[in-house]
């Protein structure tokens, strides 16, 4: 075989043509110190606050102390392997989090990998920053559609919207984990839905909790069948402070996916007190200054970013919203301690839990007193409002005569039946966990009560009384309830038709 020497040479020519000198300068530098989830690094001099770096164990951490001559950085993983004299490498990005519907029935941990030993994740999921600006005032609505917790007792007085933030707030083993996932459950039914507007996706992220507590949860969900249209986000309490921390902004990346794509979502955080510890550790250890009860000074900060970002939007950003349920653990009922009031000062309302009607057996151990919507009664249905328009006051009646009727025995017939009434309505509010209702059902329910047909049902029968009325209307008056439940409102008709049923089923049933 001859080479003809012209074809060497334009060979060649081609190949240095091809040729890229390709040269990438990265700026490193070295670990003076690490402990406690922290590392001092020296050498990194054009850092940005906030932005990620990786150590050479392959491990990633965040930059959030610029010092003159180092760079504090929290680890986000495991620290036992990184040691003195480590490299650690600039990313040039900001930690980011996966996001979209490929997450949906998925449990992930703080950075978004997946925990749940259900392989990897979709790699066509978008990535997002998760430390973003909240909407403005422009591209916002008021809140104008309902969002259905399921329970009586929060529906029909303390009613939340799309796009809300309510603080669930009480000391613990009070139930408040358990009302949020009874609000998770109770959008099964919405969910069944084909159309987009109406669905209501959750986000759940467990912060500081112990992973048999996360499990439990997991297993609650998917017998519920509610883990299908839910994405859990966990960081529990043998996690590193950073992640715990971290978690509540990678959820609520994940739900802004759907709120800025036209559609509906719910985010649980459980607990925003165990954030705050996480991020006191952190700021301590980075050597800020200790404010009011040794948090830093920018822990409101850290709060009111987060819960900022959840929006109603208007039509022309697409309409969508997240409902914010942030959950905080209080101490011995103390709401006047620095995080709760934060909390508090941040969000549209509170449902606050006590332990003292918890264990009377008042479940949810709702006090209607204390809690409060700011902003959800523009968004309850029109039928809830006109039932549940008067229990509020009776309530609050009840619960003054309560405290002076106890000193005395001789009451007049007037404050005999504001106490009967109170006490049945207080029973007609009890619910059992994991039962969430649909709107129609609490409709009767509360109707029902208020109206006086339970005056004279024994307390012990109202539970029964309640869920044969349903199941009789159901049978033979299914058109009520397609009423409540397509016009959301109790018209004039409708009223009287289901005052005169209830008369009835009560002189059958004598």
């Amino acid at each position: 075989m001859q080479i003809n020497p012209s074809e060497v040479t334009k060979i060649l020519k081609e190949q240095i043509k091809k040729f890229g000198e390709k040269a990438e300068i990265s700026e490193v530098g070295q670990v003076l110190s690490v402990g406690d989830g922290i590392a001092r690094v020296h050498g990194l001099d054009n850092v940005q606050a906030g932005e990620m770096v990786e150590f050479s164990t392959g491990v990633k951490g965040m930059a959030l102390n610029l010092e003159v001559d180092n760079v504090g950085v929290v680890i986000f993983g495991e620290d036992r392997t990184i040691k003195e004299g480590d490299i650690v490498k600039r990313t040039g990005s900001i930690v980011d989090a996966p996001v979209g519907k490929g997450l949906l029935g998925r449990v992930v941990d703080a950075l978004g990998n997946p925990i749940d030993g259900k392989g990897d994740l979709d790699k066509k999921l978008d990535r997002k920053r998760v430390d973003v600006k909240a909407p403005g005032i422009i591209p916002r609505k008021s809140v104008n559609e309902p969002m259905q917790t399921g329970l009586k007792a929060i529906d029909s007085l303390i009613p939340v919207g799309r796009g809300q933030r309510e603080l669930i707030i009480g000391d613990r083993q009070t139930g408040k984990t358990a009302v949020a996932i009874d609000t998770i459950i109770n959008q099964k039914e919405i969910n069944k839905s084909e159309n987009e507007k109406e669905k209501l996706y959750c986000i759940y992220v467990a912060i500081g909790q112990k992973r048999s507590t996360v499990a439990q949860i997991v297993k609650t969900l998917e017998d519920a069948g509610a883990m299908e249209y839910t994405i859990i986000v966990s960081a529990t309490a043998s996690d590193p402070a950073p992640l715990q921390f971290l978690a509540p902004y990678t959820g609520c990346t994940m739900g802004e996916y759907f709120r800025d794509n036209g559609m509906h979502a719910l985010i649980v955080y459980d607990d925003l007190s165990k954030q705050a510890v996480a991020y006191r550790q952190m700021s301590l250890l980075l050597r800020r200054p200790p404010g009011r009860e040794a948090y830093p000074g920018d822990v409101f900060y850290l709060h009111s970013r987060l819960l900022e970002r959840a929006a109603k939007l208007n039509d022309d950003q697409g309409g969508g919203s997240l409902t914010a349920l942030p959950i905080i653990e209080t101490q011995a009922g103390d709401v006047s301690a620095y995080i709760p009031t934060n909390v508090i000062s941040i969000t549209d309302g509170q449902i606050f839990l006590e332990t003292e009607l918890f264990n009377q057996g008042i479940r949810p151990a709702v006090n209607v007193g204390l809690s409060v919507s700011r902003v959800g009664s523009a968004a309850q249905t029109k039928a809830m409002k006109k039932v549940a328009g008067s229990i509020k006051l009776e309530l609050a009646q009840y619960r003054e005569m309560a405290a002076f009727a106890q000193f005395g025995s001789d009451l007049d017939a007037s404050t005999q039946k504001l106490l009967n009434r109170g006490s049945k309505l207080t029973e007609l509010l009890k619910q059992d966990q994991y039962s969430p209702m649909p709107v129609a059902q609490q409709v009767i329910a509360v109707f029902s009560g208020v109206r006086g047909f339970l005056d004279d049902v024994e307390l012990s029968d109202i539970k029964n009384f309640e869920k044969r009325i349903y199941e009789e209307i159901k049978s033979s008056n299914p058109d009520i309830i397609d009423s409540i439940n397509s016009s959301g409102k109790l018209e004039e008709e409708v009223d009287k038709k289901l005052t005169a049923l209830i008369e009835q089923f009560k002189k059958i049933n004598k």
